[in-house]
């Protein structure tokens, strides 16, 4: 058990834990919450030991062995599996020992201990645990000096789940994980045998992983049963109730005070103006909850561009002219919002780079719009940011002519707020910089928006903020993450990237999550009939059903526009700025172009479509 005792600590006079109190049962799969710089990693180094409490106690049973991933494996010549197989160092000393053990009674104890931990079928389990992250048998024995950081975080994520300590604490293990590696876990630290404390903003994790939230706020610990969203229910719950009872009392004090100040200087009255100065005094005060301190992403708005925006026909694409991924004929439109699915090394990044323009197609054709602008973020991105230099300085380059009011105004719509502006990157945290590298990839109002692990280092309401702005981006997306969560609200089309083609994925992102977590049933693209010479292909109909779909969703999508341009433009107080009523001219004026072609793109896929299901 893991008690936390009235604890309090400081960091250069900033309070983080003020007589904060919790209590972890054994076994107990915990996920710590809380808002960016509350403290939770600092939480973690108290409970290991590494800062000194300025009061209070954390206490856990005796000989209680504490683990967690803390940096990468070393670059060395030792192979991947026998540097997860040395984390458990126990293990590994008993093994030294009995090599050179001669006391028979020293040999029995060894060998005694050696079956107690299971140390016969380590190498079995280190294995399951390195495939599980991503790492195949043929990389397994290369050393890891191969491999780059994020790969060598993976190895050190393995040792310690391999080592299996009494407490095991992870620090948003999901950051340099994908999709499938993230969805392992889940399962793993669901079923593993001792208690876990994770730091997470992944809300899949949180939800399916872990029994009990355990959140940081105010300086205080809060420990809620069930995962986040029924954390975030009973929270939303509590904020409300204490917000109505603050509204409430601070009408009360109103009332009182104003009898007070009506009729303390009369005598007849006295005495009652004095009783309910009294009453006030005795008030305990009902603070309403602060609001949350988060700026949504403002992304800027597209123009309209005629479909497709982006084809490809019978590309091949790779590196060093060899293919990754072949033949492939794939269409984009502006209103497609499309997730890439696909297990690790498939070609999921390759594709992004070819959509993006960064990577150049071996053979085949990559049509592309004239005016076609494209928007790629990508997490390496984050990484090749000026560190020296400040955002607003990484803006400015980007847009020499605009003013300063402007470009802080474009920091301020990711979230950067004054003090962030002008502060070097360096010394930005990683969510900062995910922000930066956002607002440069979308400056240019993107017709395509290539997003490969967008969420990264990005807190949940920082995530829940993005969904929102992607739903209501009017150019394409095309998504690579981790976050099922996102994947579920943003994308309504699923491609499969695996064998070297890209295909439609027919079933949902349930069914794909069940098929990645059973290894010997590896997710099935959409079987394509062989076509009649005469009758159009399934996977042809679908195509044309899909993109009429699409057609009328363009044209709803455009009617609502023009009706809420025109609310705004029938409200009289739009023309007291001469400029924001001309802006709202233009915007209807664009509207009212776009809808006549929508509507004939729409007429011309239904039609089509009619042809087709005829045969």
């Amino acid at each position: 058990m893991l008690r936390i005792d009235d604890i309090s600590y400081s960091i250069a006079g900033r309070p983080l834990f003020q007589n904060a109190s919790a209590v972890i049962p054994d076994g107990h799969k915990v996920g710590l919450v809380g808002p960016n710089g509350a403290g939770k990693t600092t939480l973690f180094r108290l409970i290991r030991g590494e800062l000194s409490l300025d009061g209070g106690a954390i206490t856990l049973p005796a000989r209680a062995r504490i683990g967690g991933v803390a940096q990468e494996s070393p670059a060395t010549e030792v192979s991947v599996l026998d540097t997860v197989l040395a984390a458990d160092t126990e293990r590994h000393a008993l093994l030294a020992e009995a090599a050179s053990a001669s006391d028979p009674h020293r040999i029995a104890e060894i060998q005694t201990r050696l079956a107690d931990i299971d140390a016969w079928s380590a190498e079995g389990r280190a294995a399951a645990i390195l495939q599980g992250l991503g790492f195949p048998p043929a990389d397994q024995a290369r050393p890891t000096g191969d491999f780059s950081g994020g790969w060598r975080m993976r190895m050190a994520l393995a040792g310690v789940l391999f080592a299996r300590p009494d407490l095991l604490l992870l620090d948003e293990p999901t950051n340099y994980l994908d999709l499938e590696g993230a969805l392992w876990l889940e399962t793993y630290l669901a079923r593993y045998p001792h208690t876990v404390i994770v730091i997470s903003h992944d809300r899949g994790l949180l939800n399916r992983a872990v029994g009990s939230i355990l959140h940081l706020d105010d300086r205080k610990l809060t420990l809620y049963s069930g995962g986040y969203d029924s954390f975030a229910r009973i929270r939303a719950e509590r904020r409300a109730l204490q917000a109505a009872e603050a509204k409430k009392q601070e009408a009360r004090r109103a009332h009182l005070q104003g009898f007070v100040d009506r009729f303390r200087a009369k005598a007849t009255k006295a005495a009652q103006a004095q009783s309910r100065l009294k009453a006030l005094a005795r008030m305990e005060p009902i603070t309403a909850p602060e609001e949350a301190k988060f700026h949504r992403f403002t992304f800027p708005q597209p123009d309209q561009l005629s479909p497709p925006i982006l084809s490809l026909d019978g590309v091949s694409v790779g590196y060093d002219g060899r293919a990754v991924l072949r033949r492939l004929n794939l269409r984009l439109d502006q209103d497609d919002r499309i997730a890439l699915l696909g297990r690790n090394g498939q070609g999921k990044s390759t594709l992004s780079k070819l959509l993006a323009g960064r990577l150049p197609a071996i053979e085949g054709t990559v049509t592309r719009s004239s005016k076609l602008r494209v928007g790629y973020f990508a997490q390496h991105q984050v990484d090749e940011l000026s560190l020296d230099e400040t955002p607003l300085d990484h803006v400015r380059r980007l847009r020499p002519d605009e003013a300063p009011a402007r470009l802080r105004a474009r920091l301020a719509g990711f979230g950067l707020m004054e003090a962030q502006a002008e502060t070097r990157v360096r010394a930005l945290s990683g969510g900062q910089k995910s922000r930066l590298s956002l607002l440069l990839a979308t400056i240019d109002a993107p017709h395509l928006l290539i997003l490969d692990e967008p969420t990264n280092h990005l807190d949940i309401e920082s995530r829940e903020a993005l969904t929102e702005a992607l739903n209501d981006y009017t150019g394409a997306v095309v998504l690579v993450s981790h976050d099922m969560h996102l994947l579920e609200l943003v994308a309504d089309r699923l491609w499969l990237v695996a064998d070297g083609a890209v295909r439609p994925y027919a079933d949902d992102l349930d069914s794909y999550r069940k098929s990645l977590l059973t290894p010997d049933e590896p997710p099935r693209p959409r079987e394509t009939p062989k076509p009649s010479p005469k009758r159009a292909t399934r996977d042809e109909i679908l195509e044309l059903r899909a993109e009429a779909r699409r057609g009328e969703e363009r044209v709803e999508k455009l009617t609502a526009m023009l009706e809420k341009i025109s609310e705004k433009m029938a409200d009289p107080a739009l023309y007291d700025d001469p400029a924001e009523a001309e802006k709202w001219g233009r915007k209807h004026a664009e509207a009212a172009q776009a809808l006549p072609r929508a509507e004939a793109l729409w007429m011309d896929a239904l039609e089509r479509l009619e042809a087709a299901e005829r045969g």
